[in-house]
């Protein structure tokens, strides 16, 4: 019986022993992905602005296209004029309801 006590005790000793290095390594592992992580947040913040600075750039291009005559852009060119033209009425009827 002490002998089984014994036994029982050496593997629970054992199995303690591997909890406790999974438990490290584990840890080590989720450190790693943790600054993985960090990083490809930063990367993925980066490409967003480029992105976005990128699709500024290209309706730019557009726009002077549809300037230069391109037909391909004329209804771009239109749709902003068109925007202009509204944002200036508003202007002018919020100049003339404040009594400018």
């Amino acid at each position: 019986m002490l002998q089984n006590l014994e036994n029982n005790f050496s593997e629970l000793e054992k199995k303690i022993s591997n909890l406790q290095k999974n438990y490290r390594t584990l840890a080590e592992k989720l450190s790693e992905l943790s600054v993985e992580h960090e990083d490809l947040k930063k990367k993925y913040d980066e490409e967003r602005k480029k992105n976005q600075v990128l699709a500024e750039e290209q309706k730019n291009i557009k726009l002077y296209s549809a300037i230069s005559g391109n037909p391909e852009h004329n209804r771009l060119m239109k749709n902003h004029i068109n925007r202009l033209v509204k944002e200036i009425d508003f202007c002018i009827a919020q100049l003339q309801n404040s009594g400018l």
